[in-house]
């Protein structure tokens, strides 16, 4: 090429999905791999019920599913969404501050490429993937950070996440996730009081990805953005990805808070709608069952039985590893995942599991005797060893090493035995070199 046309940020990796590369290598030498990466309800078993598979044969016998939707989504839909919020009376919007997507995903690159380049969001630190890749490929920079603590249940670092604000001029936007990917962090009313108060003070706005705010469990509560936003710009990210779960849907929304008490933040949302307008629109049969299944009168039971079992799967993995001496284990209260973080100077690149096959050792060991962050190398040897794929948590943009794993296994008891190997070959791993 005449010159280098890649920007800055390319070479970044998506390690949910990159170890699935060395997974299926490994299942090549007859590995038997337990998929503990990707937050894939359906992959793991879940069933979806013959009412909400009605719902939609339903909608398909209509023409309409079919064709082109308005730009910013299916009318019904958005007025739907819309009333849901206004009925809770805490803000009030229209069904033209609802924009759809093909998934979190798209609405997630659309939010951070309509930012100026030397403008910045601050997230949290370790973060989903998909926030801190759309982040540095807009500014072609490390995004900034305030720390989730892995020492007090990963609660947010509030004093950091205002320190930094005030410092660097910078940032216009602070994201949130509720219930938290990938650490299950779910985020107490008076925190999220407390962030908003940042951002009135700092004049900033807010997004937050409450993909998960419907799943949260153990006894703990929450509240929704639009619950405690008041007078603050501010976007709400959506979804029927996990909550249905329809992952392979792709239908993810915004919606937008306080769009005209803001000039700059309503020429931003313009900007948005703009680009958006290039592709045409949304998926349109996803959007048209939103209202149809939420409002059956099987859903609401059906939610409350999956919320059941992520608490129990929560509560054995906790149960499982807690004791672990070499582990920071919290309980995971939200979403389906869980983050476990490594004591320091516990791991070091001596440290192996042993592999039988030759071959499977063989490629393990190649690809450890790159340079590679260690957490990365307890993933690699535990995937060899036993078939068991996590993600190593340093991929979350964090230094802290660790690894996120999913509660979503249908089968408790397997589920079990998976955790107790887990602990096992951990302290098997770290003590091979002490």
């Amino acid at each position: 090429m005449r010159f280098d046309i890649a920007k800055d940020g390319s070479g970044l990796v998506y390690e949910i999905r990159q170890i699935v590369i060395v997974a299926n290598k490994l299942k090549e030498y007859g590995i038997e791999v337990t998929w503990e990466n990707i937050g894939d309800p359906i992959n793991k078993g879940e069933k979806i019920p013959e009412w909400m598979k009605e719902v939609l044969i339903e909608i398909l016998r209509n023409d309409l599913s079919y064709g082109y939707c308005p730009t910013k989504g299916v009318d019904e839909t958005r007025e739907f969404l819309a009333d849901r919020v206004n009925k809770m009376g805490h803000v009030q919007i229209t069904p033209e501050d609802i924009i759809f997507f093909n998934g979190l995903g798209d609405a997630i690159a659309r939010a951070y490429s309509a930012i100026r380049v030397d403008a910045r969001i601050i997230m949290p630190e370790p973060t989903y993937s998909t926030h801190l890749l759309a982040e540095v490929l807009h500014a072609s920079f490390p995004p900034n950070t305030y720390r989730m603590n892995p020492y007090r249940d990963w609660a947010p670092d509030i004093r950091e996440l205002e320190q930094k604000v005030r410092s660097y001029k910078s940032i216009v936007g602070i994201l949130v996730i509720n219930p938290d990917n990938p650490t299950g962090f779910v985020h107490s009313p008076e925190t999220l009081q407390q962030i908003v108060k940042i951002a009135r003070e700092y004049d900033l706005f807010l997004i937050f990805d409450e993909t998960y705010i419907n799943i949260v469990y153990n006894g703990k509560s929450t509240v929704s953005l639009s619950d405690i936003i008041e007078d603050v710009p501010g976007i709400s990210m959506k979804g029927i990805s996990k909550e249905f779960p329809w992952p392979g849907s792709r239908c993810g929304w915004m919606e937008v808070y306080n769009v005209h008490k803001d000039e700059k933040f309503e020429r931003y949302f313009n900007t948005i709608v703009n680009q958006k307008m290039s592709e045409v629109c949304s998926t349109t049969l996803p959007q048209m069952a939103i209202p149809k299944i939420i409002t059956h009168p099987e859903y609401k039971k059906y939610q409350e039985s999956r919320i059941r079992h992520y608490e129990r799967l929560s509560n054995i993995a906790y149960n499982s590893l807690k004791d672990v001496p070499y582990l920071i284990v919290n309980r995971s209260n939200g979403a389906f995942y869980m983050s476990v973080v490594f004591n320091e100077a516990s791991l070091n690149d001596r440290q192996t599991l042993p592999i039988k096959q030759p071959e499977i050792r063989q490629y393990v060991e190649k690809l450890v005797s790159e340079r590679i962050e260690y957490d990365k190398r307890f993933v690699y040897y535990l995937l060899g060893s036993t078939g068991i794929c996590v993600v190593p948590l340093t991929s979350f943009f964090t230094s802290v090493p660790g690894f996120r794993m999913t509660l979503l296994d249908r089968d408790a008891d397997k589920f079990e035995y998976v955790m107790k190997t887990l602990a096992e070959k951990t302290v098997e791993y770290i003590e091979s070199a002490h």
